[in-house]
């Protein structure tokens, strides 16, 4: 792709030869090559341009900057190293950066793109897509919080949304790969950082709003507005929004592209038949002939029921046929780790071990918002004859949300077990007060089931005498970190999976006698 053939995409003035030829897109300096298009933007703390000069001299030869940049570049190089280099200067280069990346990796069209926003369960939905997809012989993609899966191949995620130019280098591969359609999760911060323009989405899903960023956003309606984005025809051809709480219907008014609503009663156009507790149900198409799609729910809790739902309904909005999604609609598998993940322990035991029939159901979620938190325990209550819930919540990040995870636990749970969860640089005292004051706010007025609260600071800890203590009926939740791997207090990042701490936790338990409940 040569400079001259990004104008289109990004109107500016170019310094130097516009036939210059740029075969890749890279913001950030430290892996930026030789052969790609350095994008040079102006940050929070420093301007991108700074680092220009040495990378000029690594071979660094075409750059994407606004007219401020480019002068700080003029200024500290010789004309003659500055002659070498061909500048793309536009007024806003953040806001062209996703258009330069799609045109110059070819990634306009292919793969095929299904995206999901909303505050809880886009994980969950992309994976219930994919699922759905190889159960149909497709070659597929998942971009995530968790991973991106390149027909199969898992590559870590460094944040939900990859930042434009990743992200169009991830579509090349898949498109490398023979993938022929990914499903993505959309978060706001990608959406109101342009990490996803260029990308259009074939149809867009919306799951649900609940108080989450507001360290970011300045309120629901800025954060509401931002995901909006999504469903403009700048992003989506279609979209299948989920209205089971207001924001779901306002959403619907919002939508600038044909919408198909998903819900639970008659005013959706896609009805979700269920009984609660149970994982089987019936997706009722609507129209005079009232087709339906018989599905079953891989992953626990009635919220999973809706998550596989709108995956159903995307992928019917996306092409798939009617009788294609019959066919594998109650045998299709998907596993999604940290989200309602069932903490098994298999292999040999020794004589005399406690069998794992004797062991609590122990489960790890990600839910670290009041709405998430309430909708969890409600889906465990119908088989748990008790139920406890072992949280935190994080430093640094919207700390209104706090009193209400609280509220939440003391109404859904029967014992809390108050720990920290990922402090960053916050007293964790101060967090776990923020979240006891809801817990108590609950007990005083008489809504909370809970009959017992313990702190124990240490997540570690705290996980292990939830388990130890808890009977062979208890469902333990273990909520807040999911599938991550570290636990980041006072700047330091230490190793630390829930998933992996459970799972010791419950081997512990094998080789020993029961306790009592925790509360007893």
């Amino acid at each position: 792709m040569r400079i001259s053939q990004l104008l289109p995409a990004a109107p500016g003035t170019v310094h130097g030869d516009p036939e210059r030829e740029v075969g890749g897109v890279s913001h950030d300096s430290r892996t930026v090559s030789p052969g790609q298009l350095y994008a040079a933007l102006p940050g929070a703390n420093v301007h991108g341009a700074k680092f220009a000069p040495d990378l000029m001299e690594r071979g660094i030869t075409a750059i994407l900057t606004d007219a401020a940049g480019w002068d700080m570049i003029s200024a500290a190089v010789d004309p003659q190293t500055l002659a070498e280099v061909t500048g793309l200067i536009v007024e806003h280069p953040r806001s062209v950066l996703g258009f330069v990346s799609a045109a110059v990796y070819g990634t306009s069209v292919s793969p095929q793109l299904i995206g999901v926003t909303g505050t809880n369960g886009k994980t969950t939905t992309t994976y219930l897509v994919d699922g759905m997809l190889e159960a149909l012989g497709h070659r597929t993609g998942v971009i995530g919080t968790v991973a991106t899966l390149i027909a199969g191949v898992r590559e870590p995620s460094v944040r939900t949304t990859p930042e434009a130019p990743e992200l169009h280098a991830l579509f090349a591969k898949m498109r490398a790969a023979d993938v022929d359609t990914c499903a993505m999760e959309v978060s706001s911060h990608a959406l109101s950082q342009h990490r996803v323009d260029g990308a259009h989405f074939a149809v867009s899903g919306f799951t649900n709003l609940s108080q989450d960023h507001l360290d970011f956003h300045n309120s629901m309606d800025e954060y509401f507005d931002v995901k909006a984005q999504l469903f403009t025809r700048t992003f989506s051809d279609a979209a299948v929004i989920v209205v089971e709480d207001r924001w779901g219907e306002k959403m619907v008014e919002a939508a600038q592209v044909p919408v198909r609503t998903l819900g639970r009663d008659d005013r959706s156009e896609l009805r979700i038949e269920h009984t609660p507790g149970v994982s089987d149900f019936i997706l009722h198409l609507g129209g005079s002939a009232d087709e339906t799609i018989a599905l079953r729910s891989p992953l626990p809790g009635d919220f999973n029921v809706t998550n596989t739902a709108l995956a159903a309904a995307m992928l019917l909005e996306a092409g798939i046929a009617v009788s294609d999604l019959n066919a594998i609609g109650r045998t299709f598998s998907a596993s999604v780790p940290g989200r309602m993940e069932i903490i098994d322990v298999s292999g040999p035991r020794a004589e005399g071990q406690t069998h794992p029939e004797r062991l609590p159901r122990a489960i790890v979620d990600y839910s670290h918002t009041p709405d998430a938190i309430e909708k969890a325990l409600a889906s465990l209550h119908a088989d748990s004859e008790e139920l406890v819930i072992v949280f935190g919540a994080g430093g640094d990040r919207d700390r209104g949300k706090r009193y209400g995870m609280g509220q939440a636990a003391a109404r859904g749970a029967d014992v809390i077990v108050l720990t920290d969860d990922n402090p960053r640089t916050e007293d964790p005292n101060l967090i776990r007060a923020a979240i006891r004051e809801g817990i108590d706010a609950e007990i005083s007025n008489g809504r909370a089931r809970v009959k017992k609260v313990i702190e124990v600071a240490e997540r570690g800890s705290a996980i292990d005498e939830a388990i130890a203590a808890a009977e062979a009926s208890t469902t333990v939740l273990i909520a807040g970190k999911g599938h991550e791997t570290g636990q980041s207090a006072g700047g330091v990042v230490t190793d630390f999976d829930d998933r992996s701490r459970t799972r010791s936790a419950l081997c512990t338990r094998l080789g020993g006698a029961q306790t009592g409940k925790v509360h007893s």
